[in-house]
């Protein structure tokens, strides 16, 4: 691991005191003076808030759910019912209960919740709510993922991270105003600095408030990025990491993941794709690597589904950084060559990155003109405000890329056809192909005829858009 210099996150005093299950009051201010959001609006309320939804291990008959309550409310309570047309969902509403633990912020005490939605039926609307002190919230409606496979559409969106309420939030909220019956959201990392940027709790508190009521009713799939973990100093005086105390609070994930990982590995089957979700910074930094290695192989073996989507932080092929990510590329690139993996979705760069071949985007475009198979494809992304400058492979080898640009992803899912779309904060089509499975069960890419705009990169210290370049050297 590289020397951090830095002085440890005020997340170190948070993570070490969650293990104990409390954290002491005014924790984050012992650290030092860390900047906050205007008006503190992220105190715990005597209503739930930072509700997030997330698939079970089958999501046909399995959801949860993770929120926050102030302290008042000690019992983790849930109703839950067929949807109905009517306004009258409490008539046969079942009660559900789950666990709690709390957390001391600088924002106060905090409860999170995790209830979990089991014995569903597939391709059901389900409407849920939450009990807090001062009350129930609204009906929150979620559909259960059908037994067979069927077509869907996911959004994938790159690191969030930097700028998370004032820039990444209307990304987010453009990809669902713009793009309808979106089933899925796919997160590459990286959600929160969770470093000195802002107070952590108000992170996730802009987190949450970015992505609104629809983290609330559609299945979040979220990898971990280096940032969902802190810094500690071990009895050795060595530097290490360990995953920070949000994570496992925010998101009640499937269990099916390996150990020592569990809480940021899993997979889901959802209607013919198994999304795969790995930790490449416990795979890198925490020993991990062997563990996921011999879990992604068996997992990927095992699947029956007609998709196999991969998704991690680090990228293997990177578009701003100078090296790839050598201990990935050695050694999960092999596994996803030989199991014939289709998607490969990361982050981390901070730029953006569509890559068939390793050659290069001109043998990667012979081969699509030949008709030769393709695959896996390789993709990074971002959303948030930080970005990076790119490499120097990176307008020759990738098929396209980007500088300087926020962006989010689209896929649907039909059959034998997988429709991928990036578009910008705006609404404007970047990039796109279609992956079309052949009889021989193998993919041949198309380059999409859809008119798209021209590829976007800092002229000097000029950014694309006319104003200064704000992707800065890795």
């Amino acid at each position: 691991m590289k020397n951090r210099t830095r002085r440890l996150s005020l997340a170190l005093a948070l993570a070490a005191a969650a293990q104990l299950g409390t954290l002491p009051a005014g924790a984050q201010e012992a650290a030092g003076p860390i900047p906050r959001s205007a008006g503190q609006p992220y105190a715990p309320r005597n209503l739930p808030d930072r509700i997030v939804l997330t698939p079970g291990a089958d999501p046909t008959r399995e959801m949860a759910v993770a929120y926050r309550t102030d302290m008042a409310q000690a019992a983790s309570e849930a109703q839950i019912a067929v949807a109905v047309d009517g306004p009258t969902l409490d008539e046969k509403a079942q009660g559900r209960t789950g666990s709690s633990r709390t957390i001391d912020s600088a924002n106060g005490a905090a409860r999170y919740h995790q209830v979990r939605f089991t014995g569903l039926a597939p391709d059901t609307v389900y409407a849920y709510r939450l009990k807090g002190s001062a009350g129930w919230t609204e009906w929150l409606q979620f559909r259960t993922a059908a037994a067979e496979a069927r077509p869907f559409r996911f959004l994938y969106l790159g690191d969030i991270q930097n700028g998370i309420l004032t820039y990444a939030s209307r990304v987010i909220r453009q990809a669902f105003h713009a793009n309808g019956n979106i089933e899925l959201v796919l997160h590459a990392g990286d959600l929160a600095a969770q470093r000195d940027d802002l107070d952590h709790d108000d992170e996730w508190g802009e987190w949450n408030q970015a992505g609104g009521y629809n983290w609330s009713i559609v299945p979040q799939l979220p990898a971990t990025g280096n940032h969902e973990y802190v810094d500690v100093t071990l009895p050795t005086g060595a530097e290490s990491r360990k995953l920070g105390p949000y994570w496992p609070l925010q998101f009640a994930l499937p269990a099916n993941g390996t150990d020592p990982v569990k809480a940021t590995t899993y997979f889901v089957d959802y209607q013919g794709v198994r999304f795969i979700v790995l930790d490449g910074t416990a795979a890198i930094d925490l020993g991990a690597m062997d563990a996921q290695t011999r879990w992604l192989d068996a997992t990927l073996a095992s699947s029956k589904a007609k998709w196999n989507v991969v998704l991690f932080h680090q990228p293997v092929f990177t578009c701003a950084r100078p090296r790839d990510t050598a201990e990935i590329k050695s050694v999960w690139k092999p596994i996803f060559d030989a199991r014939k993996v289709d998607l490969v979705l990361q982050g981390h760069d901070h730029c953006y990155s569509r890559l068939t071949s390793e050659g290069g985007r001109a043998v990667s475009a012979k081969a699509r003109a030949d008709g030769a198979v393709q695959g896996p494809v390789y993709l990074v992304s971002v959303t948030g405000s930080k970005m990076y400058g790119l490499n120097d492979r990176a307008r020759a080898q990738p098929d396209r890329t980007a500088e300087a640009t926020e962006l989010y992803q689209v896929v649907d899912v039909d059959g034998g056809t997988l429709r991928f779309r990036t578009f910008t904060a705006s609404g404007r089509l970047y990039d796109g192909f279609d992956l079309e499975r052949g009889a021989d069960g193998r993919n041949r890419l198309n380059e999409i005829a859809e008119p798209k705009i021209a590829e976007r990169f800092c002229t000097g210290a000029v950014g694309p858009d006319g104003g200064k370049c704000v992707a800065r050297g890795k």
